[in-house]
């Protein structure tokens, strides 16, 4: 008996899956983390990747629409250098229509972690920002964007066009348009690729069939899914492709055609009851300089 329940612990040993460290080896956060006494970063169970900064006693608070997690370390260390009186600064990358709720709402809820600052900036895309506009007391843009297809390196899937998203065999990573408002803008460049047919193609029928997945936040699942063989093509904007590149992650773009695409006006404004006026004030001056602007172009946006 003994010898049997060694040899079936010895068996179950080699059948158990084993987690393998590299199954995380393309998760966020990707940008450079604040140093801290400690660093308590788990993959896949503690990162929030879409929270920057001091949440303690902020001096300065931004919402910004989550296809710009990219440029917020740069952004802020210039930030923080050309006004060195801001050290605790509070960032939030959602999806705009998610940051959007939570400044209607007042509050919003992660995990176990209640927030309830109020934002002295919102940055989204201008027809947001429009929608919003009795919040704000001034808006400026500031740069702009444009749509492309995000693929693993390789192109396994051979995708070339918009139209080929409707093959019955690929596998798409779609914006879901209810809170992602890329998501509408590329609706719109299905329809002008195929018409009403590609449309319901992609956003009913591979919805359904499960060939299409509708995401929650696109900025961090697209790329993922994309890098972790889940999904063949995502559309997102240009920024993202070039950002992942940057940081060596294994994926390609392609180019949409102007005819087929759309530009996307980003928008920075401030809220009427900004808790912190004057750093507002700046940090909106800031956004309008040569350094911002060139950090944005880093990444990957146009800015004029």
């Amino acid at each position: 008996m003994r010898k049997l329940i060694t040899l079936s612990l010895a068996l179950a040993c080699f059948t158990v899956p084993k987690i393998k460290a590299q199954e995380h080896r393309f998760d966020p956060p990707w940008n450079n983390p604040p140093e801290s006494a400690l660093n308590f970063t788990v993959p896949g169970i503690d990162n929030i990747p879409d929270l920057y900064g001091d949440i303690e006693n902020p001096q300065l608070t931004v919402f910004f629409a989550g296809n710009q997690f990219m440029v917020v370390d740069d952004l802020l260390a210039s930030f923080k250098k050309e006004y060195p009186q801001y050290e605790r600064i509070f960032v939030e990358t959602l999806p705009p229509g998610i940051l959007a709720k939570q400044i209607k709402g007042g509050s919003i809820t992660i995990g176990n972690l209640r927030i309830t600052h109020k934002p002295d900036i919102y940055t989204a895309s201008k027809r947001a920002i429009n929608e919003m506009a009795d919040y704000f007391s001034h808006t400026q843009t500031y740069c702009y964007n444009n749509i492309c297809l995000m693929i693993p390196q390789g192109n396994p899937a051979h995708i070339k066009t918009l139209n080929d998203l409707g093959r019955a065999n690929v596998r798409i990573s779609m914006p879901n348009p209810q809170w992602e408002g890329i998501g509408e803008q590329i609706k719109a460049s299905y329809k002008k690729a195929g018409g009403e047919q590609l449309v319901k193609k992609i956003m009913e029928d591979k919805v359904k069939d499960g060939s299409t997945y509708l995401t929650k936040i696109h900025h961090r699942e697209s790329p993922m899914r994309i890098l972790y063989s889940q999904a063949d093509v995502a559309p997102v904007w240009t920024s993202e492709v070039v950002y992942q590149k940057l940081i060596g992650h294994p994926v390609e773009g392609i180019a949409i055609p102007d005819a087929q695409n759309t530009t996307a006006t980003y928008v920075a404004a401030k809220l009427k009851d900004a808790p912190h006026a004057q750093a507002a004030d700046d940090f909106l001056k800031f956004m309008d300089s040569p350094t911002a602007k060139q950090i944005y172009k880093k990444y990957g946006f146009t800015i004029d």
